[in-house]
């Protein structure tokens, strides 16, 4: 989300300096996955609609930066193969085929929810997995996420308005005073957006007195990466929480765990070959792929689940854009966006849902405390 936040600010010409405790993408943002799937399209929501306008305009956001880098990003809407192992299963599918009928329209662009009694591809997914059918549906897309890393770095490396520097840790802020603390010294800031990952937590739960709970959490996840014979055009395949990647030049990516507790958070483990066993058996195709990497990393997980984004209601001059958990991927240029703007005093063009402010988030702890 940094990233992204430095690309904004370059945008709007707002001089910055965007530090990093390591290296850009040793965290969450330099998994595997870079699955980017819509909420489902029933019971909409103003923070469906949000994700819904944000994936649309991701498309159009890599286009940009892609052709003005020269890189690729590994993009593509390639769909969702969802197998139906239940006739309920398939009623319930139905009804978000009309759901998405009246939702998932971006003016002239439609998307669906197609309800299908066999797979659009043969080959990819184990039919029997699916005795009622499956969903396919035509907004699901993919991105590479190491890749995408790249084109914003070399996007900000011409920056004019934009400084990074990598290996700089902050240690603590204080907003009163304008300072972010490091071990080589105080860092001046008029407005500071804090977008540190789950390590954003400790620092904004040391501003929010009075209250026990924090606000929010680091949640592990592990994947992996195969080389197969497959066709990067194939649609992600998911069902109970495994996601089935497929990228360019034959890799695919199987993920995720969710971990609450864990000792090791860079470690991979007998989870991880559990997953890799579910998708040899969902994806025929990857029986004998060779496993090219294990990751393991840290997700932030704030305390409502929702994105984190907006100014702090004690100090205005910290402006928070962390959170995301599972849905970073393709909100965070939008959030990314509005908290550069918030920051900068710029109207923006569109309005965050109330759930996901910082305030909103401070509100949920003070009930729990």
């Amino acid at each position: 989300m940094g990233l992204w936040a430095a690309v904004h600010a370059e945008r709007l010409g707002i001089q910055a300096l965007l530090v990093e405790a390591g290296r850009f993408g040793q965290g969450a943002s330099g998994g595997l996955l870079g699955a980017l799937m819509p909420h489902m399209p029933d019971k909409w929501s103003d923070k469906k609609q949000f994700q819904f306008d944000a994936l649309i305009a991701l498309e159009e956001e890599v286009a940009a930066l892609e052709a003005e880098t020269g890189l690729s990003a590994g993009y593509r809407r390639a769909g969702r193969l969802i197998p139906l192992p239940k006739p309920h299963l398939r009623q319930i599918a139905l009804g978000h085929s009309e759901d998405a009928d009246v939702h998932w329209r971006h003016g002239e662009r439609r998307f669906h929810w197609h309800v299908l009694d066999a797979a659009p591809v043969e080959g990819w997914i184990e039919p029997s997995l699916a005795e009622s059918g499956f969903v396919y549906d035509t907004l699901a897309a993919r991105v590479a996420p190491r890749a995408l890393l790249k084109v914003l770095c070399k996007f900000l490396a011409g920056a004019r308005h934009v400084r990074i520097a990598e290996g700089v840790a902050i240690d603590g802020v204080d907003p009163e005073r304008g300072l972010a603390r490091t071990k080589d010294g105080d860092i001046r800031f008029g407005r500071c957006i804090l977008a540190a990952g789950h390590r954003s937590f400790p620092i904004l739960d040391a501003l929010t007195e009075g209250r026990k709970s924090s606000l929010g959490q680091s949640v592990k996840g592990q994947a992996a990466m195969l080389k197969a014979d497959v066709d990067g055009g194939l649609p992600v395949i998911f069902r109970d929480g495994l996601y089935i990647v497929p990228h360019e030049n034959g890799l695919v990516a199987v993920g995720s765990t969710s971990e609450n507790r864990f000792e090791d958070p860079l470690s991979t483990d007998g989870q991880l070959d559990d997953l890799l066993a579910a998708a040899r058996a969902m994806a025929p195709a990857l029986a004998g792929a060779e496993v090219v990497e294990r990751w393991a990393g840290l997700r932030p997980k704030a305390v409502d689940r929702d994105p984190m984004v907006g100014a702090h209601p004690d100090h205005p001059s910290l402006i928070a854009l962390t959170g995301g958990f599972k849905v970073s991927f393709g909100l965070a240029h939008r959030l990314a966006e509005a908290a550069v703007r918030e920051a900068a005093d710029v109207a923006g063009c569109f309005k965050l849902p109330r759930t996901f402010t910082l305030a909103s988030h401070i509100s949920v702890i003070s009930h729990k405390s």
